[in-house]
């Protein structure tokens, strides 16, 4: 039984509370785990240079904390419902402040992975609970703006990441994409304390057969699909093989798709949700937004300090026209959330980014004027505009509000799922790239290594092809995208009574 139950009559968990200063406090240490989820790739370069280390192993510095984000997030979701949002973002965010002072300190590549990881934990308390408060506490027809202030912010990070890690990079070192996280953390968390609300509590079981399994079969496929070209696709020790991982992966998470239909009780996911469709699809389009965005800013920032020899921060200012075209038009799609079919907006967010992707393929040569890749950088900011904010809101408008934590830590594990698997997907394709734009020719990997400025000319147009030719990926991403969502419903705009309190099981 709940601790606490809003009016029945009541829209939200706290009707008399305004709910936008909680909101602001809590935007602000979302926007920095968002950062930490982009920021690592502009300085990916320095990581090798300054930890001794390889490119394969430094993509882990990304993949586990992506992965330590994702699987607990179905988790964490459901026990902010029991323990309270405030309480359980609160931990997290004392985690994942700690945790970043770790990273910078450490020495060794193994060290810095295992801190990512505990980041990820730290931020799989935190994200849930955002989204949750804006389903309890602001009544369903008015979440448009709320949620385009969480899309914008999420857009945004995600497009922030890699021009602050430049400037850091090249100002005081790399350590400190991690250390600037400390004082942001510190302010974060006393906003948090003072504004944001202590809501209702309602009971809730825990499925960990459920957490065993989603975790088991994430891990075995994400390291099978990124560690595939390293041993060709074959046999790493003994009987296991690089496809019998990515199968048994993709088994098990079958199992767990079996076994949440089976358990009677609140299960992990709760399959319910997804009857209504554009929960389902909106659910899908998230997890191809993530999985472009984190698979296209690997190899336009290897190509840009390897091929073209800017640096860190040049790297990093290229992805200002992304940034402004997003923070310039998220305030603007916010407003028509509540009013156009998300049919229209979403598709049209789709289409820009696929267009700006497969575009930048196109230019990713060593000798291309800048301005020529500006252009198709600022088109995709503009594409994510379009998607960050409606496909949030159209994921959450019909759930319930006892079942707010559980629907919203599905929409963001399928969300940090897509990024795990981008980030998986493109580190084996680069390799698969390299090596056949690039046979025998470890130099080129040397030359990203040690930061010593732009390959050599006879170098530098292979390694670009293999570049380009790995935005193609995230690129089609985006155009599956389009088709994906030109089967949205229109939703209900307003409802008697508010949001509707039907079973989600």
């Amino acid at each position: 039984m709940a601790d606490v139950t809003a009016s029945p009559t009541s829209t939200t968990d706290a009707p008399d509370t305004n709910p936008w200063p909680a909101l602001w406090a809590m935007v602000i240490g979302f926007f920095m785990i968002l950062v930490d989820t982009t920021i690592v790739s502009v300085a990916t370069p320095a990581i090798m240079t300054g930890l001794d280390t390889d490119v394969n192993n430094v993509i882990w510095v990304t993949s586990a904390y992506l992965l330590a984000y994702a699987v607990p997030l179905l988790v964490t979701g459901r026990l902010g419902d029991r323990v309270g949002p405030k309480r359980i973002y609160l931990v997290g965010l004392g985690v994942f402040t700690l945790a970043s002072l770790w990273c910078g300190l450490t020495s060794t590549i193994e060290g810095l992975i295992v801190a990512r990881v505990l980041q990820g934990f730290g931020a799989s308390m935190m994200t849930p609970q955002t989204m949750a408060v804006i389903t309890r506490t602001f009544p369903a027809a008015r979440r448009g703006p709320a949620m385009a202030l969480w899309g914008a912010t999420a857009g945004v990070a995600t497009l922030v990441g890699p021009i602050l890690g430049g400037v850091l990079v090249d100002g005081p070192g790399w350590e400190w994409i991690f250390f600037i996280n400390v004082p942001v953390g510190v302010v974060a968390f006393v906003l948090a304390l003072r504004l944001v609300p202590a809501l209702p509590t309602h009971a809730h079981t825990f499925d960990w057969v459920g957490v065993a399994l989603s975790a088991v079969g994430m891990f075995l496929l994400v390291f099978g699909i990124q560690e595939g070209e390293k041993y060709d696709w074959g046999t790493i020790t003994g009987i296991i093989s690089v496809p019998l991982l990515i199968v048994g992966g993709l088994v098990v998470l079958a199992v767990f798709v079996g076994w949440q239909a089976r358990i009677e009780r609140e299960p992990l996911v709760p399959l319910g949700l997804f009857r209504d469709r554009n929960f389902s699809l909106a659910n899908g389009g998230i997890t191809l937004v993530a999985f472009a965005v984190t698979a296209f800013s690997f190899p336009v920032t290897l190509w840009a300090q390897a091929a073209r020899g800017w640096s860190p921060t040049e790297t990093g200012l290229l992805l200002v026209p992304m940034a402004l075209a997003t923070g310039f038009l998220a305030p603007l799609v916010g407003r028509l959330v509540d009013r156009v079919h998300p049919r229209s907006i979403t598709a049209a967010g789709f289409l820009f980014s696929a267009v700006a992707l497969a575009w930048l393929s196109r230019v990713m040569t060593p000798d291309s004027p800048v301005w020529q890749v500006l252009l198709p950088l600022a088109l995709f900011g503009a594409g994510s505009a379009f998607l960050w904010a409606p496909l949030s809101a159209t994921a959450t408008r019909n759930l319930p509000l006892s079942s707010a934590g559980a629907g919203s830590g599905v929409y963001n594990t399928t969300r940090q799922i897509g990024a795990v698997l981008g980030s998986a997907a493109v580190a084996a394709l680069i390799q698969a790239r390299l090596t056949a734009n690039l046979p025998g020719a470890g130099g080129s990997v040397d030359e990203v290594r040690t930061g010593t400025g732009a390959m050599p000319p006879e170098v530098a147009a292979q390694f670009s092809d293999a570049m380009a030719q790995a935005v193609l990926l995230p690129a089609a991403a985006m155009a599956l995208g389009v088709v994906l969502v030109l089967f949205f419903a229109r939703p209900a705009f307003a409802r008697a009574g508010g949001a509707s309190e039907r079973a989600a099981q």
